[in-house]
Parts: C-alpha cells; sequence; structure tokens
C-alpha cells in the first residue's frame, strides 16, 4: 500500500514551483559557488534544490527518507543530464552515518521546522567545511480559496490541513543558538498565478492531502474540488502571494 509521502512523490515533483532564480544568485554570491563545491541537500525531497544547484556545484548529496522522492528526482536529474548528484536515502538524524565528504554549504528546504533543529546544526557542525554554512529555505503562501479546505475535510475529516506551519524567526532563533551563529535572512515576495489542474496537483503533493489518504475516493475527491474552484475561479486560474526567505548561518569570523 503506497504511503502518504511515497504517494505525494510524483505530485511534489510535477507540481511543486521552483524557488525564484534570485535565491540561487544569493548562494553563489555567498559562498562563492564555481562548480568546484560540495552541496548537501538535506530533506531533498524530488530534487527542488538538488537539481538547480548542480550546474553550480561539483557534488550534490540529495539526502531524504522517501525512496518514491528520490526516485522522482533521480529520474528527472536524467532527464535534464545532472550526472552529478548522489540519491542518498536518510534523514536529519542520521548525518553522521552518511560518511559525507567536507562539504561547503547545506541547504533546507520546506523540511528545517520538522526536525531536531539543534541536532541538525550540531551535526552539520562535524561536515561542514571551516567557510561553510547552512541555508533554510522557508515559504510563507497565503491561503488557497476556503473551498480547498472544505472538500478536504469532507473528505478526510478535519484536522486534515497543513499541520506544521513553517517560520522564519522560528529558523533564525535556532541558528542563531548554534555554532552557525551569524544569522542573516533575506525574502522575496511574489504573487502566483496557478490553474485549476495546478491547484489540485500541489493538494496531492501534500502529506496531508496524498492520493494514498483518499484511496478509492480520489477521482470523487479531485471531481469536487474542481468544480468548487471553477465557482470561485470562473476564469480557472487562482492567484495568491507566496513569500520566499532563505536564512543563512555561517560561524562567526575569527
Amino acid at each position: 500500500m503506497s504511503t502518504p509521502y511515497a504517494s505525494a512523490a510524483p505530485y511534489y515533483a510535477r507540481y511543486r514551483p521552483p524557488y525564484p532564480a534570485e535565491l540561487y544568485a544569493l548562494l553563489v554570491d555567498r559562498f562563492a559557488l564555481d562548480g568546484s563545491q560540495t552541496v548537501l541537500d538535506l530533506g531533498a525531497g524530488p530534487g527542488t534544490m538538488s537539481l538547480p544547484l548542480a550546474p553550480l556545484a561539483e557534488h550534490v548529496y540529495a539526502v531524504d527518507p522517501e525512496p518514491a522522492m528520490l526516485a522522482e528526482g533521480c529520474a528527472l536529474a536524467e532527464e535534464r543530464g545532472h550526472r552529478n548528484i548522489s540519491w542518498l536515502r536518510g534523514d536529519a538524524a542520521g548525518i553522521g552515518r552518511l560518511c559525507l565528504p567536507r562539504t561547503d554549504l547545506c541547504v533546507i528546504g520546506g523540511a528545517f521546522h520538522r526536525m531536531d533543529r539543534t541536532r541538525v546544526a550540531a551535526d552539520l557542525d562535524a561536515v561542514l567545511a571551516p567557510r561553510g554554512g547552512i541555508a533554510v529555505v522557508t515559504t510563507v503562501a497565503a491561503p488557497w480559496p476556503a473551498a480547498v479546505d472544505e472538500a478536504r475535510e469532507r473528505f478526510l475529516g478535519p484536522g486534515h490541513g497543513p499541520a506544521d506551519r513553517e517560520d522564519v524567526r522560528d529558523a533564525e532563533d535556532h541558528l542563531a543558538k548554534s555554532v552557525f551563529s551569524r544569522v542573516a535572512t533575506t525574502t522575496w515576495e511574489r504573487s502566483t498565478r496557478c490553474t485549476v489542474d495546478q491547484v489540485i496537483g500541489l493538494q496531492f503533493s501534500r502529506v496531508c492531502s496524498s492520493p494514498a489518504l483518499f484511496g478509492d475516493r480520489k477521482d470523487a475527491f479531485e471531481s469536487e474540488l474542481r468544480r468548487a474552484l471553477l465557482d470561485h475561479c470562473p476564469d480557472g486560474t487562482c492567484t495568491r502571494t507566496v513569500t520566499v526567505a532563505v536564512t543563512v548561518a555561517t560561524r562567526p569570523r575569527r
């Protein structure tokens, strides 16, 4: 039987929007990425950050506990001709067991708030080069129309909405208390327009509303949500504001 994480993987790979180009420009500038560095993508999913970072690094280690996510990322890397990504099954609690080489940058996108943040920073101290650092990417989006939550609750019941909310301040506070205490956050805000198909795909990309949870009622949910969204957005598109923030943490200069 498919798990929520496994069944969400293909939708995650297809429908989750990319991070803005400005994020990668900032990382290039801050960590002098010139194709000779080693990057760790912790909680990589299907390579949302690993894939864009591959041309900027000598090697990328994409780590995620869900094999289906890694399989999606590996397929995308093959399509795009990226041969310098290693797809590793693992999680934030087992950084030491990954036997990684000295690493110049660790990126964490959309997963830091689910980790033992104190332990992760401590474990990365043994992995990251002296001038290396951590970049935590946080996304905060305006809610979808109420019809989305209402349809999900009719099929799955209450309590199946997004349980964890990413928090920029939380990331800053945890990192400031770690050995990587030199912390700075940069944000970008943009208005995004999604088709009804994209909004539905994004619901299936979430663990709280993945296809596995609906079972044989998945198609019925999709049909009902489509009708509700078209009632709310007759032109077939929904717009919302999305804020992306990157919190960069490095060791204090000596």
